[in-house]
């Protein structure tokens, strides 16, 4: 029959390789049982993530004209908004209202500008 010799063993560096299948299994499947007890955790958290919630932002520019298309058969007004910001030159609104009073004063209220100045600013088409 074979027989190894450990001389021989050593000689060729299988003393190393021979365990090392073992190893690579037992070290496998214990860091799969740690994976499986982690996962089992119940995890919570204090903050949650609302994607209900509109984000508003104030944007301070400078108005150069505003235009508002009063649709009376819709009940609408379209409002374009044109600015000398480089970034953002054109703003659009549709406010859900026709009364000139009340566009004015959504649009002040929107561009966080006094209603004077919006009052100055403001061309009105009307559209049957």
């Amino acid at each position: 029959m074979w027989r190894i010799s450990k001389r021989w063993l050593q000689g060729l560096g299988l003393e190393f390789w021979l365990p090392l299948p073992l190893v690579a299994v037992v070290f496998w499947l214990g860091c799969n049982f740690l994976a499986a007890q982690e996962l089992k955790r119940p995890y919570s958290t204090e903050k949650k993530l609302q994607s209900d919630t509109q984000l508003e932002a104030r944007v301070s520019v400078n108005v150069l004209l505003i235009n508002a298309a009063v649709n009376r058969t819709k009940r609408i007004t379209q409002v374009e908004v044109e600015t000398a910001d480089p970034i953002l030159k054109r703003l659009e609104l549709e406010l859900p209202t026709i009364e000139f009073s009340q566009i004015e004063a959504t649009i002040a209220q929107e561009l966080g500008l006094p209603r004077e100045d919006v009052r100055k600013l403001v061309r009105y088409e009307v559209v049957e």
